[in-house]
């Protein structure tokens, strides 16, 4: 069997959670006509695993959750780090603030009335909002149809630095700092904040950086 550390370290690499050995058996055996031991996967992986420890490489086998996976090492996780903090302070677009700012104030709602709020269709937003996981279903309404409920998540709070709700600030005290996600790099990426009612609803419109459709 050729290259069988490699074509196990593909199987690694590609795989969304950790893999497990029966998991690379079973492709194996199908890739190969033929069987494979355990004791051949277990020595393949040990291969990885030394080649992997290396001082030169920034990753590490691990055996993690019953399966194997690759992690950064340790050292590397201020790197890490930066990146990730530097993600978080992307912004949302109008479109998707618009519609998540409906979604606090109006929770649990269903798409139905927050496109009656914005007059807009809301699927792209709702989409991006879940992506982020600043909102999330939970449930649905009991009026015809059954449409779903969204409502805000506990990572919006996180975000927005509050533990309840009920510290959501009132419309009449947005001021044009108050609502970005992220700290801004610099002077001219602060968001331009100006406030619309619609029909007895308040929605906060904003200049932000994250292109998207009319939705």
């Amino acid at each position: 069997m050729k290259n069988l550390s490699q074509h196990i370290e593909s199987l690694i690499f590609v795989a969304e959670k950790p893999i497990k050995t029966d998991e690379i058996k079973a492709v194996l055996e199908e890739l190969f006509e033929a069987k494979v031991t355990k004791k051949d996967i277990e020595a393949a992986l040990q291969h990885i695993r030394e080649r992997f420890a290396r001082d030169e490489s920034a990753i590490e086998l691990v055996k993690i959750a019953g399966g194997y996976q690759f992690l950064t090492k340790g050292a590397y996780y201020n790197t890490i780090s930066i990146l990730l903090r530097q993600n978080a302070k992307k912004r949302l677009s109008t479109a998707a603030l618009e519609t998540l700012a409906i979604v606090a104030y109006k929770q649990p709602v269903t798409k139905t009335e927050i496109e009656s709020i914005r007059g807009v269709s809301c699927d792209y937003s709702i989409q991006k909002l879940l992506e982020k996981e600043l909102i999330s279903m939970v449930g649905r309404a009991e009026t015809p149809g059954r449409p779903l409920l969204y409502a805000t998540s506990e990572k919006f709070m996180d975000y927005f630095g509050i533990s309840d709700l009920s510290e959501l600030p009132k419309p009449k005290e947005f001021r044009a700092l108050d609502n970005t996600i992220g700290i801004p790099e610099k002077e001219e990426d602060l968001p331009v904040i100006e406030i619309k009612p619609f029909e007895n609803d308040t929605i906060i419109v904003a200049d932000f950086e994250e292109s998207e459709s009319n939705n």
